[in-house]
């Protein structure tokens, strides 16, 4: 009887469950449709506020005006934030007379530091109208602090804290734990520089990649303080000393050097914010975030029939069909359609990629040479357009990049592991084989390479290089000798890639698309369309399941070392020849 008690109480609760699941679904999907039937509107005195703390920049996020979070999503907010949609609500909050100014709250966002210069240069486009930009935060990042720093005021809570002490990038080196589980890497490079395998075989960097570290962080930071001191209007020099020996050791040092107006208390800053809008002290602050302005900016008629393709491209170069990466299957496809597009003017391909499979990438080059030949194809680079990201750059008409995009890494190499030792000796595991040739068993991974393997895998490297340079030099207009000084792995700032002739433009996406606007003789009359389609709010909840769950559960748990979780996680994209960047380059 019990049993049956059991089963019978399983049952009841399966379908309690079943219809409580139901009424949810229905639920949202109402809710969903009751707010695509709701205009939005900018009310009169308002205020654009921006939270982008601890929230992460990507190229775009989904054009639905819903935010992941608000139905209580178990999985957590989504937080991310697209920096194509935060530009164009930036961009209606210039114009539009009921918005007054703009609240920013970028403390701790995280972002490579192209993306934030471009999100920069929004704001300080913001600024001519005469607005103001007011922001605070209990803590600012490096990243943070380089967007607030934009804002006619800047306040910081009287126990916060500012991180303004220079970039630092530190690399996981793996070479202890394969010794400890006797795991053997195999590498073929072509290339000094080409240090995307250094963390396999190392466990420090090498000198080459010292020196181009120093060489492109020394670049970006001072790039970042001469931002800084204008829109602050502290002189370089002394700006330079607080930044190298961190004189900002204490929230009053911030104000004392002048990085911030004041210390004060959120609600301090909102009394300022009523100030500025002419409000009395018990007043509501009128605001909308950018998704809700964004959707404003969706809704006017545009007509135009010059119409522009942005094809966004970011991740890594992978073959197939896969999601979250640029697949060849899908990104061939994506260009391919915009070629043969006859309402489709002129290209942009905007990059954000630190390479992959060589084979990926010269699927999506062929299409790239193909666009080139219909219609102006212009690339414009993120963060970082390096190795495979580069090889899929070459064909364009012109390449655009910010002063501080990563970029170049043109080299490339293989890795191979021999597990002999972790089965043989940690495991007790022995294989034996059978076969009918010396090779039959080519590259087996319980056994150790043979001479004449390495001499395969080697020479097909080598081959892999000299395509690669002749990608280059094909696109570039370039000689091969030429390219070759600028390559074997190097990476170059934007700046640095500028003055080597590997870009033509320092700018970012708008000034690709100005100019893929004049080649087609448009003027201002032309429409951007972006390609691959996004995501509904409904899709994007739904993919929250899964990976996700598991992504975000590891994280909480392990913190910062969920990072060599992901080091070693990465493994499974070296499949073949790679054309790929020194990996995770962070910049703290």
């Amino acid at each position: 009887m019990k049993f049956l008690g059991n089963v019978l109480a399983v049952i009841v609760g399966l379908f309690i469950f079943t219809i409580l699941s139901t009424l949810i679904f229905f639920g949202i999907i109402g809710m969903i449709a009751a707010s695509s039937d709701q205009k939005v509107t900018v009310k009169e005195n308002s205020i654009l506020h921006l939270n982008l703390n601890g929230r992460t920049l990507v190229e775009r996020t989904a054009e639905d005006k819903l935010d992941l979070g608000a139905f209580g999503n178990p999985f957590g907010r989504d937080m991310s934030a697209g920096l194509i949609n935060l530009k164009r609500a930036i961009s209606e909050a210039k114009t539009n007379e009921s918005i007054k100014g703009i609240y920013l709250n970028v403390g701790l966002i995280m972002a490579g530091q192209a993306n934030l210069l471009e999100l920069r240069e929004a704001f300080l486009d913001f600024k001519e109208s005469g607005k103001f930009i007011v922001a605070y935060d209990e803590a600012y990042s490096e990243g943070g602090y380089f967007l607030a720093s934009v804002a006619d005021e800047i306040y910081l809570n009287p126990l916060g804290a500012i991180d303004f002490n220079g970039f630092s990038s530190e690399g996981i080196f793996l070479k202890g734990l394969f010794e400890k589980v006797g795991i053997k890497p195999e590498v073929f490079r072509v290339g000094e520089f080409k240090s995307a395998v250094e963390p396999f075989i190392l466990t420090k960097m090498s000198e080459e990649n010292r020196l181009q570290t120093q060489f492109f962080l020394d670049d970006m930071n001072n790039l970042a303080v001469a931002q800084i001191a204008g829109s602050r209007g502290i002189a370089l020099d002394s700006l330079q000393k607080i930044n190298k020996e961190m004189l900002i050791r204490k929230p009053q040092d911030a104000v004392t050097y002048k990085l911030a107006t004041a210390l004060a208390y959120e609600d301090q800053v909102h009394a300022k914010l009523r100030e500025k809008l002419g409000l009395e002290e018990e007043d509501d602050i009128s605001t909308i975030n950018a998704t809700d302005l964004g959707s404003v900016v969706k809704s006017k008629n545009i007509t135009s029939k010059n119409r522009i393709a942005v094809i966004i491209a970011e991740g890594d170069i992978v073959g197939g069909n896969a999601e979250g990466v640029i697949s060849s299957e899908k990104f061939a496809k994506e260009i391919r359609k915009a070629r043969k597009d006859d309402d489709i003017k002129a290209i942009v391909l905007r990059v954000n990629s630190p390479g992959g499979s060589i084979v990926a990438s010269d699927v999506i080059w062929r299409e790239m040479t193909e666009a080139k030949k219909a219609k102006p194809l212009i690339v414009s680079m993120g963060e970082v357009a390096a190795s495979g990201g580069y090889y899929i750059s070459a064909p364009a008409d012109t390449i655009v990049a910010q002063p501080n995009t990563i970029t170049g890494s043109i080299g490339i190499f293989g890795l191979w592991f021999n597990v002999k030792g972790l089965l043989n000796e940690k495991l007790g595991v022995t294989t034996d084989v059978v076969k009918t040739g010396q090779l039959s068993d080519f590259m087996n991974p319980t056994r150790e390479l043979m001479e004449v393997e390495k001499t395969i895998i080697q020479s097909s490297i080598e081959d892999g290089y000299e395509t690669f340079i002749s990608r280059v030099a094909e696109g570039r207009g370039m000689h091969p000798d030429s390219v070759k000084k600028v390559a074997s792995g190097r990476v170059w700032t934007g700046t640095q890639a500028k003055e080597r002739g590997l870009v033509d433009v320092l700018g970012g996406l708008n000034t690709a698309i100005e100019i893929a606007a004049g080649k087609i003789d448009a003027g201002d009359d032309y429409r951007v369309v972006y390609y691959p389609a996004k995501k509904t709010w409904f899709e994007e909840l739904f993919s929250s399941f899964g990976d996700k769950v598991q992504t975000r559960i590891l994280q909480a748990q392990l913190g910062e070392n969920y990072q060599l979780i992901e080091k070693v996680k990465q493994l499974q994209n070296y499949q073949g020849v790679q054309v790929r960047m020194t990996q995770d380059i962070v910049i703290k």
